[in-house]
Order: structure tokens, then sequence, then C-alpha cells
């Protein structure tokens, strides 16, 4: 990566369609939208809503399948010029596998996101709350996958998140996405229903910035940073001063989401201000930030 930044999952499309607002080269890294072996319809609408600092969303994770990725979107990822990363989902262990084992192949594919958390799917996050079901698949998926880089993006919503992160560093991953979004949910007061038509759905944004820079930081210091696995931090990131948190609670590299919604360059003004940010405190790189929380 020629830079800490990158995309998180479900934010940008499978590229074009975010090319079209950032050169997408000057990214540390682009993480695609899931990927599931068939094509999801996802939740019915209304699927987004709008919260004080932060956003709801239960997309339930929609998405044009294995094939059509392949045949419609690696020619574009392959001209990219920058590590793309593809985030997996599935209903089961083989759906997981049937997926990575097949973009393992594709040499354009720098990495696979194991999504194990998503909150606003019926089965989203039954291998991400339970630490012995996820073991058990990322071992098994790490049997097959031999050459991508192996990540693994941990739910929020557990007791402890640094139990679920020693079972996938313990299984094989590579590195953690640090985290997923938060169950949520609104109301609307005039009707008495849902915000909704999910009912709850995944918040994100500033919102749960503080949340995701404790977790960040309490799997550092429990797992990740004895083990040498990084991180890539992510939670309401929305400029180089957000990002530097992160760093300095454990992150080695940061993914930005629900800003690229209020601008899609956000990425690229991250990157110029973490610049400056080294410049000003006299430091040569991002890695003299890393864990360094007085």
């Amino acid at each position: 990566m020629k830079n800490p930044v990158m995309t998180a999952s479900g934010t940008s499309g499978y590229g074009p369609e975010h090319a079209e607002h950032m050169d997408l080269s000057k990214l540390g890294a682009f993480v695609t939208k899931a990927i599931s072996p068939e094509p999801r319809k996802g939740n019915p609408p209304e699927r987004i809503y709008e919260t004080r600092s932060g956003m709801l969303n239960a997309i339930g994770l929609a998405n044009m399948g294995l094939e059509k990725f392949i045949t419609d979107r690696v020619p574009f990822i392959e001209k990219m010029g920058t590590p793309v990363i593809v985030n997996v989902v599935g209903h089961s262990a083989d759906d997981y596998l049937t997926v990575c084992r097949r973009l393992d192949e594709i040499e354009s594919i720098a990495g696979l996101e194991l999504n194990v958390s998503c909150p606003n799917v019926s089965d989203g996050l039954e291998f991400g709350t339970d630490p012995k079901r996820l073991a058990k698949l990322v071992k098994t998926i790490r049997k097959e996958v031999k050459r991508a880089r192996l990540i693994v993006k941990l739910s929020p919503n557990v007791t402890d998140i640094s139990e679920t992160a020693r079972a996938a560093i313990e299984s094989g991953a590579d590195a953690l996405s640090i985290i997923n979004t938060l169950k949520g949910m609104a109301i609307n007061t005039n009707t008495w229903k849902p915000m909704l038509a999910n009912r709850s759905g995944g918040l994100s944004g500033p919102a749960i910035r503080p949340v995701a820079i404790y977790m960040v930081n309490a799997v550092y210091n429990a797992v990740a940073r004895d083990a040498k696995v990084p991180i890539i931090g992510m939670g309401g990131i929305e400029n180089a001063r957000d990002a530097v948190e992160f760093f300095l609670a454990g992150a080695t590299a940061i993914a930005v989401g629900t800003a690229l919604f209020v601008d899609p360059k956000t990425p690229i003004y991250i990157t110029e201000g973490l610049e400056s940010y080294l410049i000003e405190k006299n430091l040569t790189s991002i890695t003299d930030l890393i864990g360094k929380v007085k």
C-alpha cells in the first residue's frame, strides 16, 4: 500500500461507481462492496436513514453475485492501480468458501475481507459473535486461500471483542478490520413506525468513533500487538485528526466509509492531512504513531 488510507466496504460500489469522483489509484487500497455466491436483492426500502452524527443502513448486503462480479468488474479492477480487497459474505461456511476459493485465483485481487459481522441481515452475526464458530470458519478458509491476504471484519456487538479477535488471529487471519456498524434503530414519531423497513440497521459515522477507537486499542493491547497482526481501523473517520486517533490506538491502516457520502474525495484530503501532520510533528512515517497512546 502506498499510503494507509482505504475505503470501507459497502460505501463505494465495486470501483467504477466511485472512479468518477476521485482517482482511485491514490488510495492505499480499495475495498469493494460485499460479494456472495449468488446475487442478493437486499432488504426492501427504506434502507438508509440519517441520524444525528451518523447514519443507519439496512441495505442487506445486496450484490451482483460472484460470477457477474468476475465478468463485469474484475477487468476494471485489473486497471485500478491500487490493491483491491473484496468483501465476502455468505449464509454458510460453504458460501464463504465458494467465493474465497474462486477469488484467490485472481491475481488482481490482493485481499479477501470476511464480513462476519453485518448487523442488518438475519444471519449476519452468526459467525462474528461466536469465537468458536468464527475460528472454525477462518480455519476452513485459511486452508484454501493460499495467495490473497485474509482479513476478518469484526463485530462490535459482542461483550469482549478481544475474544473474537484472538479466535480470528489464532485461526490464520492476516489482518483485522475493526469495527463494523453498531446495531441501532430509529422510529418515526408521526407514524410510530420504524424509519427502516428492516426495523433495525447498522449505525455508522462520527457517533460510533469513540467506540471504534476503544475497540481498536483493546484488541491491539490484548492480542494484535504481540501477534504482529495489523488492524484496519474504521468508524466515523472524517479527517486526518480522526485517522491519527486510530493510529495512536493501534491501527496500521484506516478505512473511510460514511464520510464518502458527504464528500467522495475525503480519502484524498485525509492522506494530505496525514502528510502535513507528520511534518508538523517531525515524524518520518505513520508507523511512528501506531499504538503510541500514552
